[in-house]
């Protein structure tokens, strides 16, 4: 039996605190490892096989927002690559 988990962990924060999140994030993804923790609340990913990718980005009048969303199931590892690619310029 599973046990359900879920972390949510919502602040203001400036872009470069955010930058070191993301490059940690990237860090988790090279040891197959990531662990989230905050207020006692921690969660623990093992992400590897293939993964589901999402980017949507928004922009209206002075709102802007990227929402990036990475999911997989550990039973899909054998799954099919599809051919997309993105690309991101700065």
């Amino acid at each position: 039996m599973s046990i359900d988990q879920k972390f949510v962990f919502e602040s203001l924060q400036d872009s470069e605190t955010i930058r070191q999140f993301l490059k940690s994030l990237v860090d988790g993804f090279d040891t197959g490892k990531i662990s989230l923790s905050t207020n006692g609340d921690e969660i623990e990913l093992t992400p590897k096989g293939l993964l589901n990718f999402s980017v949507k980005a928004k922009k209206k009048e002075t709102d802007n927002k990227i929402s990036i969303k990475i999911s997989w199931k550990e039973s899909k590892a054998n799954a099919s690559p599809v051919a997309k690619t993105i690309n991101v310029n700065s």
